[in-house]
């Protein structure tokens, strides 16, 4: 194998010496391969050859190791991170599959985000995860990259990297965990964390059950074990061809999650070879094709933001794909995939069911079966190829429905694109998750919260003026206003309401929520409330919110030329107090200044802009144009 490869290995070199015939300009060519590749700035590339394999070769490195293609792997391991724990499992059996593949595999890590420990969130470093990941894979001498992640914002933020490195990857997630069981039923991180908060706050259960739920909700490593954040975006990259079709659903303390890491460390090497880059893979049939996914599985509403900020790194789709897109295809896309919080069921039947395979079966008539995948084969040929028999429809522990009865008749997730509180058409919701599906066509007299720190303070007081038609208004949640845009648009129920017996209530924010929760829950208004344009920045206790699901209408009942004055006054206000978010950010230092100045809103993604495609010159004549 390793003579086969298209470095002149017929010419190696002895022991700390250069080989004489060795051409300069390959050394210093952006295209060469293996250590000759991205050298170190000495000014001298056969001087920077030598430094490097002397130091390299302080790792035991022998010659014929240095000469076959270098597959970089990612590791994204963390004591803070459960999501992550058996990442250094993954990482020896990816080596194993690089390894018998002729190629080298050689470690290197990236910071690594879990949403549990990242304050003010994750989604706040997930930019800066994403630099990161493009700097590491851009500055190092690897053929070809293995993205080992799995938390919510780690798989997004490898690939909006990834993308803009443009150098050959491929994504192995970590996996699910497995449910737990309490008093006889199944449980599982984190929409029964949610739920049965929720039942705690409304005195349903007590403090010794809440006690022993915590020990079950996630009993093995793993990310969440519903279709969450994290287990949306690992059936989105194999939509988007970026993983080998069984790479979504087997549980991360699975045998079968160490095999997929060995097969992935073989297709490492195949790319290092071909040199098939993300920016070739990825077209605009690639996103149609995740998109579909997304709301036939009734994925994660933060899905819908990454999607933006991905599609806005690749140089030839930025701009193309918009949250109206995502709807479009969503109102002829049913929900097939019966787990929490839309269905009832867990990752672990979905993979018993067939995982992705089943599903991208039962999805063809609406897939681009010809979109590349990072096999180097088309959509359609994996299907062809993999071995496939289907569990039955009628098999009780079947969570995929037929395209003919669908959990859900469409639009799972929907975008609103009406209304003066929508603007941006960046607001959504996860209609198939609602608890009360009368609330998806609504019309409530407005409970407004300035920031998390209000609703803590006044949520639970039972003089609140609330009742259960009430539209709750959440906002100084967004990118800017928070910042990081937290998951704090799950709105609990106000406590009396709660013990009355009130599960659902529309809710509405600029903030995010995470995707293993459900209820009537508007996200991701933009602009977001700390803007001194917005319309949600203005909306007062009393005013009348229309919310009409069918319609796409998110709509305050105030006149146009009060909105005006509201904000004029607002504005006026924000620049006189000066410590409003919107006007401090221009004097913050350090990652937080960064961030503030240089985030964008949801519709693109909440990226910074000189990272998109764009880059920063495009992304000031967009916000121009807006």
């Amino acid at each position: 194998m390793a003579s086969e490869h298209k470095d002149d290995i017929s010419k190696r070199e002895a022991p700390g010496q250069i080989n004489p015939d060795y051409d300069l300009s390959t050394a210093i060519d952006p295209n060469s391969v293996g250590l000759r590749q991205k050298l170190t700035s000495y000014g001298d590339a056969h001087f920077s050859l030598f430094m490097r394999k002397l130091f390299i070769k302080a790792m035991g490195y022998s010659e014929d190791a240095l000469s076959r293609p270098i597959v970089g792997i990612v590791n994204t391991y963390s004591s803070f991170n459960p999501c992550h724990a058996n990442v250094p499992q993954l990482i020896d059996a990816v080596k194993r599959g690089v390894q018998l593949s002729g190629g080298l595999a050689i470690d290197f890590p990236t910071i690594s985000l879990h949403e549990s420990f990242s304050a003010p969130t994750s989604m706040y470093l997930r930019n800066l995860m994403s630099m990161d990941t493009e700097e590491m894979i851009q500055a190092q001498p690897v053929d070809a990259v293995i993205l080992i992640g799995g938390c919510d914002k780690t798989t997004p933020a490898q690939l909006m990297g990834a993308i803009s490195a443009n150098k050959p990857v491929i994504h192995l997630i970590t996996g699910p965990m497995m449910p737990g069981s309490f008093q006889g039923t199944r449980v599982g991180a984190c929409t029964d964390c949610r739920n049965n908060w929720a039942k705690f706050r409304a005195g349903a259960i007590d403090i010794e059950d809440i006690s022993a739920l915590n020990e079950e909700l996630a009993p093995t490593a793993g990310t969440c074990g519903v279709m969450g954040t994290a287990s949306t975006m690992a059936c989105l990259l194999v939509a988007l061809g970026m993983m080998p079709i069984h790479g979504a659903t087997a549980p991360a303390v699975s045998s079968a999650r160490l095999r997929i890491a060995e097969t992935t460390g073989t297709y490492g090497v195949q790319l290092a070879k071909t040199g098939l880059q993300p920016q070739t893979i990825l077209t605009r049939k690639s996103f149609l094709n995740a998109i579909t996914v997304l709301q036939a599985i009734g994925g994660s509403t933060n899905a819908m933001v990454h999607l933006m900020a991905i599609i806005n790194r690749h140089p030839l789709l930025a701009g193309t794909i918009t949250p109206e897109t995502i709807d479009a295809i969503g109102r002829q896309t049913p929900l097939l995939v019966d787990l929490k919080p839309s269905g009832d069921n867990y990752m672990t039947d979905l993979h018993n069911a067939g995982g992705m395979l089943a599903l991208l079966h039962e999805l063809k008539p609406l897939l681009h079966l010809d979109a590349l995948t990072v096999t180097g084969r088309t959509l359609g040929e994996e299907l062809a190829s993999t071995p496939f028999r289907p569990l039955g429809h009628d098999n009780p522990a079947n969570c995929i429905r037929p395209l003919t009865n669908p959990l859900y008749p469409s639009s799972a997730l929907v975008v609103f694109q009406r209304g003066n509180l929508s603007p941006g058409s960046a607001a959504t919701m996860k209609a198939s998750a609602s608890k009360d599906r009368r609330l998806l066509k609504h019309r409530g007299r407005a409970v407004v919260f300035d920031g998390s720190a209000d609703l803590a303070a006044r949520i639970d007081h039972p003089d609140l003026a609330v009742d259960k038609d009430s539209v709750l208004v959440l906002r100084g949640i967004g990118p800017v206003g928070n910042p990081g845009m937290p998951e704090a648009g799950l709105i609990p129920i106000p406590r009396k309401l709660a013990a009355q017996g009130v599960a659902d209530m529309l809710r509405i924010s600029d903030g995010r929520m995470s995707g293993t929760a459900g209820g009537t829950i508007v996200l991701h208004v933009s602009p977001e409330g700390a803007d001194p344009s917005s319309v949600l920045g203005v909306v007062r206790d009393g005013d009348v919110i229309v919310c009409d699901v069918e319609e796409r209408l998110l709509n305050v009942e105030v006149g146009d030329e009060e909105l005006r004055q509201r904000i004029e006054q607002r504005a006026q206000y924000l620049v006189k107090v000066g410590t409003a978010p919107w006007v401090s950010r221009e004097t913050a230092r350090g990652y937080r200044g960064l961030y503030l100045r240089e985030v964008n809103q949801a519709e693109h993604g909440v990226d910074f802009r000189f990272l998109t495609a764009a880059g920063p010159r495009g992304a000031e004549q967009q916000d121009s144009s807006e």
